[in-house]
């Protein structure tokens, strides 16, 4: 599996970090582009650093004005469920930066999976007219069964190859979901997991260091075609793989570094 692994000592320099990767692509964008596109993660691990940005002083490193919000994913419920990713984020962050209202897209899905999907993905190629979803940052979890974003194991969005949004049924769940695709995500210019837990080090490491088994580890589809991959883990989740190869030099703990680029 290719990307860059860095390893932080516990979940909260981990959010630290995510931060820092955040405000440093999020500036960088709008200096280069005039805007900032990132499609968001839902999950425990990216609140924390949602709750960061929501603060100062992180909250005034970002040209919020010229931020466009999307999300990877998310659970066809009504946006105000518990379960919504929606919800989380904008409790979490959107409430309280200054973030324009019409540059926030959520998935609405819950009546619609299908429909909304397409409507999604007419979102998207309206927002990037050049014939690839090229977002600046798109943030990742890693589900404990190899999924990311909702690309399941053993689903059908797997095979696709055209969509940039598609809904997908998670049986586990009985729960529809509508996700963006494996060749959207690996279009962006950067694209970052967040990985915190030591429930996370087996699959984490299957993922990492694994024979390629993409049907069964959806994560591993995850190679952006001209982009960066990095994977920003904490000590928990970096520490009890199977195999032990986490304690390589190149996933050595890192201490917090100064604003920026992680």
């Amino acid at each position: 599996m290719s990307g860059a692994v860095r390893v932080y000592a516990d979940a909260a320099a981990l959010a630290h970090a995510a931060a820092r990767l955040f405000t440093g692509a999020a500036r960088a964008a709008v200096a280069a582009r005039g805007r900032f596109v990132v499609a968001l993660a839902g999950g425990a691990t990216p609140r924390a650093t949602y709750e960061l940005l929501a603060q100062e002083p992180w909250r005034s490193r970002v040209p919020w004005p010229w931020v466009h919000v999307f999300w990877g994913d998310e659970r066809c419920v009504p946006p105000n469920d518990e379960r919504s990713n929606e919800r989380m984020t904008r409790q979490a962050l959107l409430d309280h930066v200054p973030v324009v209202a019409g540059q926030v897209h959520p998935i609405r899905c819950s009546d619609d999976p299908a429909g909304a999907a397409q409507r999604y993905e007419a979102i998207l190629r309206g927002i990037f007219p050049d014939a690839r979803a090229r977002f600046d940052l798109v943030l990742l979890g890693l589900g404990a069964n190899g999924h990311t974003a909702s690309l399941f194991p053993g689903t059908d969005v797997l095979k696709e190859e055209r969509r940039w949004a598609k809904e997908v049924f998670v049986a586990e769940e009985d729960t529809w979901r509508v996700t963006l695709t494996a060749g959207a995500i690996n279009s962006a210019t950067l694209v970052a997991f967040l990985v915190s837990g030591r429930e996370k080090a087996e699959i984490l490491d299957r993922v990492l260091h694994g024979p390629r088994e993409t049907a069964k580890l959806p994560a591993q589809l995850i190679e952006p075609q001209d982009g960066e991959l990095v994977w920003l883990v904490d000590a928990a989740a970096a520490g009890k793989g199977k195999k032990q190869k986490v304690k390589s030099k190149k996933l050595r703990p890192q201490k917090r570094r100064p604003a920026g680029l992680v």
